[in-house]
């Protein structure tokens, strides 16, 4: 008790406080080395390439968090988030139709394909949920992988087939060294639809009772579902666009968090996108600092960073309440 009286007093705090020093630390981090930067031309680097890389990290892990959460209070199931619920997977196959169909097509048209293929495959993955006999907690993230197995062996071949295992390649595996000035502005959306997920924090919370309570309690059950389902897409594409997939930031985040203050989501909203900004923020600047001069992608030492967090998880005593449906 006194624990919980303490974090919820310094913890946000505390956490506003390291997501900003870990977001100045990426400001300085890099080959290029904007310290101490005096003539134009660093001055410019800075401001185009530095600043909104460090954006576009924040805005994605806050993105990628909040689906989340979003996704496990929908499918009423710790280990759902996009990448163990088809998401990911149908958002690469989108934005890859585009690349084989209309190759000239700007970032918008990439994401709203991204988007809609991502709603698809999310949707015929609650689809199968809500008609399986018995949801045992460990069956529903293995409906989604081997959904998701499916749409990306289809993705695959066709990558192959056509030569384009190259950017498939880019859209798997998050790397945010191609973020700069111009290339960045359309994931400020991300906020967009974060603000949209605060506004429907409640309604989530309660969608995670069960459709008849939320029908009882004289919500529209279907209505909360749409709106989760357009914000996990939407936020899904944009990522996957703009800098690749990134593991485990959907999985983990929440679950740290519900497990120090609960399932409301209105409380929890705010830590889970911080930590998830804080979280993609480190693992970006070990990936820069780790072979330096070169550079790690995110999505791998977000693989390795992530996966042994989820196994500290597991392997908690706890763990059944984790992975509660």
């Amino acid at each position: 008790m006194l624990f919980q009286q303490r974090l919820a007093r310094w913890g946000l705090p505390l956490l506003i406080a390291l997501t900003l020093a870990a977001g100045v630390v990426s400001l300085f981090v890099g080959a290029g080395g904007a310290v101490g930067a005096t003539p134009d031309g660093e001055v410019g680097y800075f401001f185009s390439s530095r600043v909104p890389r460090t954006l576009a990290l924040i805005l994605a892990g806050v993105a990628m968090a909040l689906s989340g959460m979003i996704m496990q209070m929908l499918a009423r199931n710790r280990f759902a988030e996009p990448s163990t619920a088809g998401t990911i997977d149908s958002a690469t196959l989108g934005v890859l139709m585009v690349m084989i169909f209309a190759p000239g097509m700007p970032v918008l048209g990439k994401m709203i394909a991204g988007t809609i293929a991502a709603l698809i495959g999310t949707g015929i993955f609650m689809l199968i949920l809500r008609r399986m006999p018995l949801r045992d907690p460990l069956m529903v993230p293995l409906v989604g992988i081997m959904l998701g197995g499916v749409i990306g062996a289809v993705t695959s071949f066709l990558a192959y087939r056509l030569d384009l295992l190259q950017a498939l390649t880019g859209l798997q595996t998050a790397n945010f060294s191609a973020m700069m000035q111009g290339r960045y502005e359309l994931m400020w959306l991300a906020l967009v639809l974060s603000v949209i997920a605060f506004i429907a924090a409640d309604r989530f919370t309660v969608a995670g009772l069960g459709d008849d309570m939320t029908t009882n309690l004289g919500l529209n059950y279907g209505r909360i579902v749409a709106i989760g389902l357009i914000i996990v897409a939407m936020n899904t594409a944009l990522v996957v666009v703009h800098v690749g997939a990134i593991p485990f930031i959907g999985l983990i985040v929440p679950n740290l968090v519900a497990m120090a203050l609960g399932d409301n989501v209105r409380r929890t909203a705010p830590w889970v996108a911080l930590l998830g900004a804080f979280l993609v923020l480190v693992c970006d600047i070990i990936g820069r600092l780790v072979n330096w001069p070169y550079e790690l992608p995110l999505g791998l030492v977000m693989s390795v960073v992530g996966a042994a967090i989820f196994l500290v998880i597991l392997l908690r005593p706890e763990r059944s309440k984790v992975a509660r449906a």
